[in-house]
C-alpha cells in the first residue's frame, strides 16, 4: 500500500473538510430558503406574475409604465407600487419581469426592481424601529432618489433596446385596452394572498386557537435537523424547523405535479393540474400555521394569517372561474413558464450564497468599514452581494454591525445593495433583460449605493451642510439632463 506524507494526508484532509463546510452551508441556506421564504411571497408572486402577462392589456401597463409615458407619471407610479410591496428581492423579480414583458419600459420597470425590496412601507417602518427614524428617512429618500436615477439612466443607455422591445411585447393584442373584471378580480385577490402572507401586523399574527397533536417524535426531528444544518441566528442565519421540513417535501410534490399539470395547459387541464393546484393551497395554508415541537406533542396554532389567505384564495378561485377557458390556461402556463426561468436560477443563487457565508466573515466588514471612506462603501456594498439576507433579516444584522463599530455611511450602502444585489436576483434578472442590461444595472446599483453611503455618512460626520448641498442639486441637475436628453432621443426615433 502507498504511504503518504503525513503533511500531504493531512491538506487532504484539510480540504475535504473545508469543500464539506462550503456544500454542507449551500445546502443549509437553500434548505432553510426553502422552508421559510418560497411560499407566502414567491409563490403568489409568480402568480401574479403569469396573470399580468396572459389577463393585462399592454395599454394597461403602458399607459402608467411605458417608455413613453411621461416621467413625472411612469417613475412616482413605479415608486409607488414597490412601496407596497414587503417582499425580498427574490419575490420581486418575477412581479418585474411580467411588467416588462407587458410593455413597461425599462426605465420605470427598473425603478420598481429596485425600490420595491429596500423602500417597501414595512422596510422602511422596522429601518425606524431598529435604527432610528434618521435612518430610515435617508434610506427611503436616498432609495427613492437613486431608484429614479438608476431607472433613468438605464433607459437612456438602452432607448434603442426600448423601443424594440416596446414594439415587440404582445403586439397582437395591443388595441385592446379594457381589463375584465374577472381579470382584475384575479390579480387583486392574489395580491391579498401575497400581503396576507407576509405583512406581520397583529391581526394576523394573533393566535385565534391551538391545538396539540399527539406526535412525540417531533421534537426530536427538530434537534435533528438543527443538528444537520446548524445556523448562527445572530448572523442573520435561519435554521430548518419541523414546519419547514414540511414544507420541502410538499414544494417538491408540487414539483412533481404541477410538471404533469402544466406543461401542456394551453390544450386542457388534466387530473397532475387540479392536484397541483390543490397542493399549492395547502402549502399555503400549512404556512400560514404556526408549528411548534413540544414535550407533549406538535403544537398547532391557527393565526389570523390562515382565515386571510383561506379567504384570499377562495377569491381567487372564484373570479378564476368567469375567466374564459384560454385566459385561465394562458394564465397558468405564463406561471409556470416563469417558474421554469426564473426558479431553478434562485435555487443556484441560494445554494452559492450560502456556500460564500462560510468563507466570508462579518468581522472582516466590521474592521473595513469602520470609517466613511470610499474603500469602505465598496467593501460593505460587496458583502451585500455575498451575504445575503431576506427582506427584514437585513435589519437586526445592520444593527449588528452598527453595534460593532461599522459606520453608518456604509451601514447604508450595505442596506441598499443588500435586497438588490444578491447571486440569485443577479442570475433571474438576467434571464428577463439579458446580460448586458443586468451588468449595467449592477454596476449603477454598486456606484449608486457607495454615492449613498459616502454622502449620508458626510452628514453624520457633521461635514459642512453647504458641500452636500451642492452635491444633491448636481444629482438632480443630471437627473434632469438626463430626461431631457432621454426625451429627445425617443422624439427622435419615433415615426412621423
Amino acid at each position: 500500500m502507498p504511504r503518504f506524507p503525513s503533511s500531504g494526508l493531512n491538506g487532504g484532509i484539510i480540504k475535504m473538510e473545508f469543500t464539506l463546510k462550503l456544500l454542507n452551508g449551500g445546502a443549509g441556506s437553500l434548505a432553510s430558503y426553502l422552508a421559510a421564504h418560497v411560499l407566502l411571497c414567491l409563490v403568489p408572486a409568480f402568480f401574479i406574475a403569469g396573470a399580468m402577462v396572459a389577463l393585462i392589456p399592454k395599454a394597461s401597463i403602458t399607459r402608467w409604465l411605458g417608455r413613453n409615458t411621461s416621467a413625472y407619471v411612469a417613475y412616482p407610479a413605479a415608486a409607488a407600487a414597490g412601496s407596497v410591496l414587503a417582499v425580498c428581492s427574490c419575490t420581486i423579480v418575477p412581479l418585474f419581469a411580467g411588467i416588462y414583458r407587458k410593455g413597461a419600459g425599462v426605465g420605470p420597470a427598473i425603478t420598481f426592481l429596485f425600490f420595491a425590496p429596500a423602500g417597501n412601507i414595512m422596510a422602511l417602518t422596522y429601518t425606524g424601529s431598529i435604527l432610528g427614524p434618521e435612518f430610515a428617512f435617508a434610506r427611503v429618500a436616498m432609495c427613492l432618489l437613486f431608484g429614479v436615477g438608476i431607472g433613468l439612466l438605464m433607459a437612456l443607455v438602452f432607448w434603442r433596446d426600448d423601443a424594440r422591445h416596446d414594439s415587440q411585447t404582445d403586439s397582437l393584442f395591443a388595441e385592446r385596452a379594457s381589463i375584465a373584471p374577472a381579470a382584475v378580480g384575479v390579480l387583486l385577490s392574489l395580491v391579498a394572498v401575497l400581503i396576507a402572507g407576509t405583512l406581520k401586523l397583529w391581526p394576523l399574527t394573533a393566535t385565534l386557537a391551538a391545538v396539540t397533536l399527539p406526535v412525540p417524535w417531533a421534537e426530536d426531528w427538530q434537534a435533528t435537523l438543527y443538528h444537520w444544518m446548524p445556523f448562527d441566528a445572530d448572523k442573520g442565519e435561519e435554521g430548518v424547523s419541523f414546519q419547514g421540513s414540511v414544507l420541502i417535501v410538499l414544494l417538491l410534490l408540487i414539483a412533481a405535479t404541477a410538471w404533469k399539470g402544466f406543461q401542456d395547459i394551453t390544450e386542457g387541464a388534466n387530473f397532475w393540474t387540479w392536484l397541483a393546484l390543490a397542493l399549492t393551497a395547502t402549502t399555503l395554508l400549512v404556512a400560514s400555521m404556526r408549528v411548534t415541537p413540544q414535550i407533549r406533542g406538535l403544537e398547532v396554532a391557527l393565526t389570523g394569517r390562515v382565515p386571510a389567505v383561506a379567504v384570499s384564495m377562495w377569491a381567487v378561485w372564484h373570479f378564476a372561474r368567469q375567466l374564459a377557458a384560454d385566459d385561465w390556461r394562458a394564465w397558468l402556463w405564463e406561471s409556470w413558464r416563469f417558474v421554469k426561468q426564473i426558479f431553478v436560477l434562485l435555487l443556484v443563487g441560494v445554494f452559492l450564497v450560502g456556500m460564500a457565508r462560510q468563507v466570508i466573515r462579518p468581522e472582516w466588514i466590521e474592521t473595513l468599514a469602520g470609517s466613511n471612506t470610499l474603500a469602505a462603501n465598496a467593501v460593505a456594498v460587496g458583502f451585500g452581494v455575498f451575504m445575503y439576507f431576506p427582506t427584514l433579516v437585513e435589519v437586526p444584522v445592520a444593527r449588528m454591525f452598527l453595534d460593532l463599530g461599522m459606520h453608518p455611511g456604509p451601514l447604508l450602502a450595505y442596506l441598499m445593495a443588500d435586497p438588490e444585489l444578491s447571486l440569485q436576483s443577479m442570475l433571474m434578472v438576467a434571464v428577463v433583460i439579458g446580460r448586458a442590461k443586468t451588468a449595467a444595472y449592477v454596476g449603477a446599483v454598486a456606484l449608486f449605493s457607495i454615492c449613498a453611503g459616502l454622502f449620508y455618512g458626510a452628514w453624520v460626520d457633521g461635514v459642512s451642510r453647504g458641500p452636500l448641498a451642492l452635491a444633491l442639486v448636481l444629482i438632480l441637475v443630471l437627473m434632469g439632463c438626463s430626461l431631457a436628453l432621454l426625451r429627445h432621443l425617443q422624439r427622435a426615433a419615433a415615426p412621423a
